[in-house]
């Protein structure tokens, strides 16, 4: 019975309640910067990898 009792008030209090909320809900903000990072990351490398392509054929004119 004693464990019956400390089971029906561990599941009544709400303490920890909004703490569980936050903890859940900043790791699902975390995850989803973590993802969308990496999908940036791909795009900006080859972004990336194009600029300079681009600026290696470029030429400069030195006169008007």
């Amino acid at each position: 019975m004693k464990l019956f009792k400390l089971t029906r008030k561990f599941r009544n209090e709400e303490d920890g309640a909004v703490t569980v909320d936050w903890v859940v809900l900043t790791a699902a903000v975390v995850g989803l910067g973590a993802a969308a990072l990496a999908l940036i990351r791909t795009e900006t490398e080859t972004l990336t990898q194009d600029i300079a392509d681009y600026l290696a054929t470029a030429s400069v004119k030195t006169s008007f």
